[in-house]
């Protein structure tokens, strides 16, 4: 085993955990509004929105907490290796809740008035976002059922990173006033950065996945034909 390989194993093994504490931020905020809207207290900002029709927040919380926290350990390739039947079993959970993810927040975008602050770009990048989010889980099992596992990988792989959104969103959100200003066009991109920052995370991680797989097909097909 090289250096370089045993490096890499062993930052792959936080990268679930990493993923967790990306979700805790959203999670956090949407376990406070499902409990403000159950009659709890009501510890987050008060949305007109919401009150008004809370039924497609109630469905996009309890799908993508639990989606975002059991999701990110389908992304440890030891619990894959070691657990196969669990990651199968966990991954039939995962694509109704990664559906109603995505279709919820549709159902959110076109419900709702935009939030004030924000403008069209936003709910536009909204739709397509959560359109290529549900694309993405069906051409994953599509894939898997056909036996395709590289490109199950990937299809699965930029449908979570898009559901991650919210947790980037509270670090561009954080700084992008800052940066590029706070009006209404500003806002829109700031959050729309967070959604392209994070395909282009899973971009990498997806072609880093393929070409480290390759010499160790093209070594165990050289070992085949010997």
């Amino acid at each position: 085993m090289t250096t370089t390989t045993s490096t890499h194993r062993a930052s792959a093994r936080w990268v679930p955990f990493a993923l967790v504490v990306l979700s805790l931020v959203p999670a956090i905020s949407g376990s406070l509004r499902l409990t403000g809207l159950a009659g709890g207290p009501s510890l987050m900002p008060v949305d007109a929105r919401i009150d008004a029709s809370p039924l497609p927040v109630i469905v996009h919380i309890a799908s993508v907490i639990p989606y975002s926290l059991l999701g990110a350990f389908q992304f440890s390739s030891r619990l894959r290796q070691r657990h196969p039947r669990w990651h199968r079993t966990a991954g039939r959970l995962l694509v109704p809740l990664a559906l109603a993810v995505a279709f919820s927040g549709l159902w959110i975008t076109l419900a709702y008035a935009p939030k004030p602050g924000s403008g069209l770009l936003l709910v536009g990048f909204r739709i397509a976002v959560g359109t290529a989010m549900a694309a993405s889980v069906v051409l994953g099992f599509a894939a898997i059922r056909r036996g395709d596992v590289t490109r199950h990988r990937a299809w699965m792989t930029r449908a979570y990173a898009l559901a991650l959104g919210a947790g980037t969103q509270a670090f561009t959100g954080a700084i992008g006033p800052g940066l590029v200003g706070t009006s209404v066009l500003a806002h829109d991109l700031t959050m729309g950065a967070a959604w392209a920052i994070n395909l282009a995370v899973a971009e990498f991680a997806i072609r880093r996945g393929k070409s480290r797989r390759q010499p160790v097909r093209a070594a165990a097909s050289g070992n085949a034909t010997t």
